[in-house]
């Protein structure tokens, strides 16, 4: 019976994919919100590892359609460089660079190439602290969801709003959605994140979230939005670590 269900379980998901991309492609601007599977060090990893990440809600697409909840994504390592002191006097130490591509979808058998930018990232920290709400005294029993990078709701609104009042997303069933918000990171380093007129899934990240959220001294030096689909953090002092549980908002780009 256990077999038959797991079974099951396969052709079901096999079925939804095929469903979603009867055209074998995402649609340019398709947000797909994840989390990494596993924790990667410019130290110690090599060009070519894998990396894995999960989709954290269902991903709902431009044709009505929809991936379901727990698709994974396969990539691989581009660039590891760990950070080495240069003892020489006044020298500006080069930073440490992590830079990873995502290549393909997969659910059961059936894998899909894509071609992704990273719109926002945020630590294992703030990723955990995104993923349930938060009372602020005793009498709060429900407590507020925070969105990376922006807003906070309750959890049992359906209504996502700004400060100014206006409904920029909706919490449903399935997750939570909205028209993703133009707009640049503070430390910007050229970074811009486009709007978009349709609705995305957004997860745990504000539809304006851009940027890297909770990484202390690191920063995103290239998000792959070139068309490159590669993407790179970065910091000095240290070597870079990407740890199980880091979540980003990624956008399907036009390949270069």
């Amino acid at each position: 019976m256990l077999r038959i269900r797991s079974l099951l379980l396969v052709v079901l998901c096999l079925f939804f994919v095929a469903t979603a991309f009867g055209e074998n492609r995402v649609p340019a601007g398709t947000a797909i919100p994840v989390r990494f599977q596993r924790s990667i060090d410019a130290a110690k990893a090599n060009p070519g590892e894998a990396v894995i990440a999960k989709t954290i809600q269902v991903v709902t697409l431009a044709n009505g359609r929809s991936l379901p909840k727990g698709s994974t994504l396969i990539g691989h390592v581009v660039v590891a460089q760990p950070f080495h002191f240069d003892s020489t006097p006044y020298a500006r130490q080069k930073p440490s660079e992590l830079s990873i591509h995502f290549d393909k979808l997969q659910a059961g058998d059936a894998q899909l190439p894509l071609n992704l930018a990273v719109r926002a990232i945020a630590n294992a920290n703030e990723s955990r602290d995104a993923a349930y709400p938060h009372s602020y005294d005793d009498t709060d029993h429900v407590g507020m969801m925070k969105l990376i990078g922006g807003e906070g709701y309750s959890p049992i609104s359906k209504a996502i709003k700004s400060d100014d009042g206006d409904v920029i997303g909706y919490n449903r069933k399935n997750g939570v959605f909205a028209r993703l918000i133009a707009g640049a990171p503070e430390s910007a380093s050229g970074m811009h994140c486009d709007g978009t007129d349709t609705e995305q899934s957004i997860a745990i990240f504000a539809p304006s979230a851009c940027g890297a959220y909770g990484f202390g001294g690191a920063f995103l030096s290239s998000s792959g939005q070139d068309g490159s689909g590669t993407f790179t953090l970065a910091t000095r002092g240290h070597s870079m670590k990407l740890y199980a549980g880091t979540t980003a908002l990624l956008q399907v780009t036009e390949t270069k």
